[in-house]
């Protein structure tokens, strides 16, 4: 029998669909494919939050009557406590998550996702947008868009800034940590870019764009050394710099959202250390 999802030769293998989805999707040699149709209710929202964030809109189903939930119903998804993971991935950041977190001072947009006008509407219905904080300058997409609708203001590290950027309303300096506001630190860590930073919220969630993901693979925390644009060993000494917060969350710009009680979250980042520095 047919799977009732498909993907299609625009597919540009970020892996967000495999992420977000796998057990409908998985990666093969450089595309992503479906393997197994969803056949639970959980795995069939999974799958159409993959299709929605798809950043190539490269996911389609055999019959649309399928799809009983409507996109305006799907995102922001909620993480955790006022976390959300905002979907609608963009081609121009390769497929990066997005995240928002919800604020009674002021809604943070964490690197930037398509604008859709259903997101556009989601968030001005939870409040609209005070900040956005880009991790690094790859993850930038349609921040310009949000920004002229929301009137937001825009965070970069002064070390990535370029002709992209040098306009935003926050250039940050240096190498020491910064507020953003009370509960929400900003953390520069050098090494997949000059100016890369990770944002820690409330020492709970880490915000690490291209700096710190999981490896389903290898089983634990790592870097894309593959794709260091900068100094894999500055990105190892930030690496050491990140042992001294506590978190329990890393929430990737590429691959799953990854949980440990904050100790155990220490010794995975150990062990992410001593990989990098083999």
């Amino acid at each position: 029998m047919a799977s009732s999802f498909f993907t299609d030769s625009s597919c540009i293998d970020c892996g967000t669909c495999y992420w977000m989805a796998p057990k409908t999707f998985k990666r093969d040699e450089d595309a992503s494919v479906v393997y197994s149709d969803p056949n639970t209710p959980e795995d069939w929202m999974t799958s159409y939050e993959a299709l929605l964030s798809c950043p190539t809109n490269s996911i389609g189903v055999t019959d649309k009557s399928l799809l009983s939930k409507k996109p305006a119903e799907v995102f922001p998804r909620l993480i955790e406590d006022n976390v959300f993971h905002t979907g609608y991935h963009s081609e121009r950041s390769y497929g990066a998550t997005p995240w928002l977190i919800q604020e009674k001072t002021g809604n943070i947009l964490i690197d930037s996702p398509r604008m859709t006008s259903v997101l556009k509407k989601r968030i001005e219905d939870m409040g609209g947008l005070e900040w956005q904080y880009l991790t690094h300058r790859d993850d930038i997409a349609d921040t310009d868009l949000f920004h002229d609708h929301f009137n937001s203001k825009r965070i970069i590290h002064e070390g990535d800034k370029i002709k992209k950027t040098e306009h935003y309303e926050i250039i940050l300096e240096g190498n020491e940590p910064w507020n953003l506001t009370s509960d929400a630190l900003v953390i520069p860590v050098p090494g997949h870019t000059k100016g890369h930073t990770v944002l820690l919220y409330k020492e709970k969630f880490l915000f690490t764009g291209d700096h710190l993901a999981w490896s389903h693979s290898l089983g634990h925390l790592y870097a894309f050394k593959r794709h260091c644009w900068y100094d894999f060993n500055k990105q190892i000494e930030s690496m050491e710099r990140l042992l001294d917060y506590n978190f329990e969350w890393v929430l990737p710009g590429h691959g799953a959202p990854v949980y440990f009680p904050k100790s155990e979250m220490k010794s995975q980042l150990k062990k992410c250390i001593e990989w990098m520095k083999e």
